[in-house]
């Protein structure tokens, strides 16, 4: 049976990129309104695919230099599967193409929303809305297809070795996550720098100095500011997110082939392999399923008129919180079909996930939306001045990593547990319940991405609205609409940050089996564990049947071993100094933009009076050249540190580092997205009319969080969540390297 409902997975990957092209479709056949919005729509879309276009050229030159090294490996010593060079391609290529049809379409759509927009704001969030499900499904169903293919071609060439086999399938396929790690780094790095530089020196100069509304058809770098939306938080969004989609399912479905071999004692060599593969599977069914039940979702979603944030948002929640109810549903379906030992526990480990992803959502929202407390506070304090709104949103954002931290610690310990059968003991299933967890909470990520991708396409449209002169009426609804994109696009930075946590935490476990594979490929057929009690003879057992536990003893990986110490502290360093260089590039593009955007208000006559247009094209080419340039360093550091690491102290180190990265890098991502969030929401609030509206000294101040947290919240934070899952994959690719050659 296990073979037929294997194939849900692929006509669900289909079917998905089938709806993807549906709404597509849809919204092309929508109007772009006037010459103007037409004109306005044209400059974004031609500076978006201009700077993917740079990008993709900078990362196949990183990826030229990567398949070389891993076709040296596999060829020529033997220490990886020799699909690996093809794996990395793949996953890299599927990546870009998921951010890039994304952002295809939201370029499309800006417009279209404005002009759906002056009809009613139900129809504008329709057309916003639908645009943001392409990117949503493109991504879970080009993930899916990848998965099928590689699992498919594996299990036809791999030699049949009985357990072993599915061990082999399922590390393997791990390896195309981190071509699509790598390609999400560079285009969340690269794109996060873009937007910020556009969006620092078009509100500095603009709003601070001018004194100029925000996307004034007068300020030079409006239009690098609405491409930088495009490539920042639709394409490298939708790149992070297809990695960890990805990721889940693979480091859950490698978790399930190391637990199901485990059986092998008690299930004899066929029941385990039929084990195996039930195990496997699971994750990508529920997958497949979710797919399903993200697009019932998706058409769930309409508001009506005149409607509040708090009434848009409801209407956001009714389409995703239908999609998880579904998913729970199906989830104690497809396990109870599958007859996977203890699946009632294992399904409930599915529900623990969702409920995680939920809880951190919701969390976000109340921290950064101006619906709530925290953001009208952080807006007061705009009254004494910028630095009081600067203190209020650090100290804003550091007490809300509580809650979604407390989340995610539950969320561990119970599908631990769960899965574990209630014994703590039982540490292969534990280990797959925090994987199958990840997978429930990514499960829905159709509709969870729309609600996202969503936020930057009516932020656009309200740009367009403003720089096309349209009517107060329509720029309210534009404005209603770009105020709930803000908040679903932080709400969606703490379910990604979330999702990449327990995502990370599966990689980390799965780093174990690629160890074992590892051993394996240099020809280890036993690893020592310690000594006799007697008369000091070395313990070794098979490495074939060596536990997780084993691993650990083998390896010596305790908090008082200096090496795991040594890799926690760089681990956690990472973190920061990942921050700090990608903060520092955001800076001096800024700088370029803001010198650029003065001279231009100094040379060019008749700006301000608006008898004379801007030369957008010179901001645009700055941001993208500053783009490129800044990128290169924090992201090629990620791919050498774990190299690096693995190499001088060896598995304990590597553990250390993908601890003390994960540990670090999730709290500080929070903290960074949730007080940008705040900062840019606490700004908003101001501009309703509050506290002197704008043009005000406290809007003003508040402009000044707003800079501060751009790129805090787009750039810094989003990024640290692809930091945790490439060092990750990169430890896990380089496996062979590290038992081979490591110095200690």
């Amino acid at each position: 049976m296990e073979s037929i409902l294997f194939w849900i997975v692929p006509a669900a990957s289909l079917l998905a990129l089938g709806m993807a092209w549906y709404f597509y479709r849809g919204m092309m056949r929508e109007s772009e309104g006037t010459d103007t919005m037409r004109k306005i729509a044209s400059y974004v879309r031609q500076g978006a695919m201009s700077y993917l276009r740079q990008q993709y050229k900078v990362v196949g030159l990183v990826f030229l230099v990567l398949v070389i090294l891993f076709a040296v490996m596999a060829y020529g010593f033997g220490l990886q599967n020799n699909w690996v060079p093809v794996a990395f391609l793949t996953g890299g290529f599927f990546s870009g193409l998921a951010g890039y049809l994304g952002m295809k379409t939201a370029t499309h759509a800006s417009a279209r929303t404005a002009n759906a927009a002056s009809k009613s704001l139900n129809s504008g969030l329709r057309v916003a809305f639908r645009s943001g499900a392409v990117m949503g499904l493109v991504v879970v169903g080009l993930g899916l297809l990848d998965i099928s293919f590689w699992y498919l071609l594996l299990t036809w060439l791999e030699p049949n070795e009985g357990t072993h086999k599915l061990t082999m399938i399922t590390t393997t396929m791990l390896t195309f996550g981190m071509g699509a790690s790598t390609q999400a780094l560079f285009a969340r790095v690269g794109g996060g720098i873009y937007t910020k530089a556009a969006d620092v020196g078009a509100d500095l100069v603009g709003k601070v100095e001018a004194g100029i509304p925000e996307d004034d058809p007068r300020n030079p770098a409006t239009i690098a500011d609405n491409v930088g939306d495009n490539v920042g938080d639709v394409a490298g969004m939708g790149a992070d997110l297809y990695e960890s989609y990805c990721g889940s399912i693979l480091a859950t479905a490698a978790l399930g082939a190391a637990a199901g071999a485990g059986a092998v004692t008690t299930l004899g060599t066929d029941g385990a392999i039929a084990l195996q593969v039930k195990a496997v599977l699971a994750p990508m069914l529920i997958a497949a399923v979710g797919i399903v039940l993200s697009i019932i979702g998706i058409f769930a979603v309409k508001t009506k008129e005149n409607a509040s944030i708090k009434n848009l948002l409801n209407s956001l929640a009714v389409g995703t919180n239908l999609s998880s109810l579904l998913i729970v549903i199906a989830s104690f379906a497809i396990l109870y079909l599958l007859q996977i030992p203890n699946w009632v526990n294992i399904a409930f480990a599915v529900v623990v996930g969702l409920l995680v992803g939920i809880i951190i959502g919701r969390a976000t929202e109340y921290y950064t939306s101006q619906s709530y407390k925290p953001t009208k506070k952080l807006a007061e304090s705009g009254q004494t001045g910028p630095a009081t709104v600067i203190i209020s949103g650090v100290g804003l954002g550091m007490v809300s990593t509580a809650l979604p931290v407390i989340a995610v610690v539950a969320g561990i310990i119970l599908s631990y547990w769960l899965a574990a059968g209630f014994d703590f003991a039982n540490i292969s299933w534990g280990l797959y319940g925090i994987g199958i967890a990840a997978v429930g909470m990514l499960s829905t990520l159709g509709i969870t991405l729309a609600t996202d991708a969503y936020g930057p396409i009516a932020d656009n449209a309200g740009g367009n609205a403003e720089m096309s002169g349209l009517g107060e009426a329509v720029r309210k609804r534009t404005d209603a609409l770009d105020s709930l994109g803000n908040t679903t696009a932080a709400t969606g930075k703490g379910f990604a940050i979330g999702s990449a946590a327990l995502t990370g935490l599966a990689l980390l476990a799965s780093y174990i089996e690629e160890i074992r594979i590892g051993l394996h490929r240099i020809g280890t057929e036993f690893i020592q564990i310690g000594t006799s009690l007697t008369d000091d003879t070395p313990v070794r057992i098979p490495l074939e049947s060596a536990t997780f536990t084993d691993f650990m003893m083998a390896y010596n990986v305790n908090l008082m071993n200096p090496m795991v110490l040594a890799g926690m502290f760089i681990g956690a360093m990472m973190a920061f100094l990942f921050c700090g260089l990608t903060m520092n590039a955001v800076g001096r593009a800024a700088a370029h933009m803001v010198e650029e955007v003065r001279r231009q208000f100094r040379t060019i006559k008749g700006i301000l009076t608006g008898e004379a247009e801007p030369d957008y094209a010179r901001c645009v080419q700055i941001s993208t050249k500053g783009a490129q340039r800044e990128m290169v360093f924090p992201s090629l550091l990620a791919i050498a540190v774990p190299i690096a690491v693995g190499l001088i102290f060896g598995v304990p180190g590597v553990i250390g580092l993908l601890t003390g990265g994960l540990s670090a890098g999730f709290v500080l991502a929070i903290f960074m997205a949730n007080a940008g969030g705040a900062w840019d929401n606490a700004k908003k609030y101001i501009e309703e009319g509050n506290f002197g509206g704008k043009g005000s000294d406290v809007h003003k101040a508040t402009v000044v969080g707003d800079t501060v947290g751009d790129p805090f919240k787009d750039t810094s934070g989003p990024s640290l969540n692809i930091l945790i899952k490439l060092m990750s994959m990169v430890a896990i690719v380089m496996a062979g390297l590290t038992v081979s050659w490591s110095l200690f």
